[in-house]
């Protein structure tokens, strides 16, 4: 599938479910071993399933979308850098180690078309749990399993709640809670708080079960791209704290996040 144009976001969307559900079959063989998990040079975790999965990703993607370049995580690691002045994808293969390492099912993998800095079509793809988000000009969801052909007719459409008359419900990180992003919290008159792994937090905004997700610790971009294109499909945004776009190919620094509010509404 050829990229030519802005107008086939939702198709895109679909090929990327595709690879993530293929991926997933890989992560899923080590998650279901007796795996070790290793240390990058960051301390952060890393397994055989991203090295496994992140090879497929990268082969499926030049198969279907030639000659774009890809910003992938452990590729990344070693020292790749691609051209992400225009289009690019940004791919984490397991999107959460820490909970792969902790079996709790809630990791995904995360894959994301960047268009002049703005993601346009991504999908989320949790294979412990068979759930799978995909988002171009609308998001849908739906159960999807390790190497299912996906089709558009076991996905629906979601899209984030309003708020009108409800507890702002806000979506927190399973493993990286820090007190800015409570504090943050606290001040914006959050009510109630949910928590959850990986780029799950951003698809529980999309399914309209949460209304907001601050997060002031520290990410990188391909954590947060594809659960910002889902988002973005189901009415929702994400915004710098100061209110300003939150965008991609931060090059000059080194491809890291800086504070963000996720919102399930624009």
């Amino acid at each position: 599938m050829p990229l030519r144009r802005a107008a086939e976001p939702d198709q895109i969307a679909l090929a990327l479910a595709q690879i993530a559900a293929r991926a997933g079959v890989a992560v899923m063989d080590v998650y279901d071993s007796d795996f070790e998990a290793r240390a990058k040079s960051d301390k952060s975790p890393v397994t055989d399933a991203d090295e496994r999965a992140e090879a497929i990703i990268l082969e499926a993607l030049e198969s279907i979308f030639p000659g774009i370049p890809v910003l992938a995580e452990e590729q990344f690691e070693a020292g790749v850098r691609p051209d992400t002045e225009d289009h690019f994808f940004l791919v984490d293969p397991v999107d959460g180690t820490r909970e792969f390492v902790n079996r709790n099912g809630e990791f995904t993998v995360n894959i994301a078309l960047i268009h002049h800095r703005r993601p346009i079509a991504g999908c989320v793809f949790a294979p412990a749990l068979k759930r799978l988000y995909c988002g171009g000009g609308r998001a849908y969801a739906g159960p999807v399993s390790a190497g299912d052909d996906v089709r558009e007719n076991l996905l629906v459409p979601v899209s984030g709640r309003d708020r009108i008359g409800k507890d702002l419900v806000a979506v927190m990180s399973r493993s990286h809670l820090d007190d800015e992003t409570k504090a943050w919290a606290d001040q914006a008159g959050v009510t109630d708080a949910v928590s959850a792994g990986s780029s799950l937090k951003f698809c529980l905004l999309a399914e309209g079960k949460a209304d907001v997700y601050p997060r002031f610790g520290p990410t990188m971009e391909w954590d947060t791209a594809a659960g910002h294109a889902v988002l973005h499909a189901a009415g929702g945004h994400v915004i710098r704290p100061d209110g300003t776009d939150f965008l991609y190919g931060k090059a000059e620094a080194g491809y890291r996040n800086g504070p963000f509010i996720a919102k399930a509404r624009r």
